[in-house]
């Protein structure tokens, strides 16, 4: 497992070893000894799954303190640019975003930690993405970055995504009073 920390701090891609031959391959999606030496001390609570056609846009999502959420996210099917934001009012950091790509020939992974709005957008038809949560998801704590706000100046890489109502109508990055 190779594991590379970002210039933002706290987020870490991970890329696994990759065992294949003839007939197919395996890898171990997680490992908490690895994990905790790695990042430190986690505890999931929930998997979480999701199907999306190409261009799907899922986000900016967060949840609020107490229920705030580190997620560890992958793709077991297609690619998705996936896309972090700093909430965080005392980093260096905040309002910086960070994009990755994360695809089924990679089989690479992403570790989000709480304080962060997560989205992504699906670059193939029937992509799965998967990931793990740090807290079970509480709807009233949910609460949601326009995915496109100007300020935050994001490339999502798509003219025209699908979008939720929910995701269209998120609050602009200046109109939010970051609760972490």
């Amino acid at each position: 497992m190779q594991i590379n920390k970002h210039t933002i701090e706290g987020l870490i891609s991970i890329h696994p070893s990759v065992y294949g031959d003839e007939r197919g391959y395996f890898l171990e999606s997680f490992n908490e000894k690895s994990f905790k030496e790695a990042i430190g001390e986690i505890n999931f609570v929930q998997d979480n799954e999701s199907l999306s056609m190409k261009n799907v846009l899922r986000g900016l999502h967060f949840q609020k303190p107490p229920h705030a959420q580190g997620k560890l996210v992958r793709v077991i099917k297609g690619s998705v640019l996936d896309v972090v934001v700093d909430l965080r009012k005392n980093s260096k950091t905040y309002g910086q975003h960070k994009k990755i790509i994360l695809s089924e020939k990679e089989k690479n992974q992403f570790y989000i930690p709480p304080g962060f709005a997560h989205g992504f957008c699906s670059l193939e038809d029937e992509t799965i993405f998967s990931y793990k949560c740090t807290e079970y998801y509480h709807p009233e704590a949910e609460s949601c970055i326009l995915w496109n706000d100007e300020s935050l100046n994001i490339d999502w890489a798509v003219n025209d995504p699908i979008l939720s109502k929910k995701d269209m109508n998120g609050i602009s990055f200046n109109d939010l009073i970051s609760p972490f």
